[in-house]
């Protein structure tokens, strides 16, 4: 997902430097979402790992 952020950023850049400033906008917007999307995914998996960490942790003690 942080792959697709990075190219509609290249996307952006590209556009506004070709003058399209309204399509550049528009794909800076759709990069942010995509960014927090997955930074949120991220944290989710994170605090997960750490959970099923202890629960194993636990079961083997």
């Amino acid at each position: 997902m942080i792959k697709l952020a990075i190219i509609s950023l290249v996307i952006a850049a590209v556009l506004a430097l070709l003058g399209f400033g309204g399509a550049a906008g528009t794909f800076v917007g759709i990069a942010k979402i995509l960014f927090f999307i997955a930074l949120a995914v991220f944290v989710l998996f994170l605090v997960l790992g750490i959970l099923a960490g202890k629960g194993v942790k636990d079961a083997i003690d």
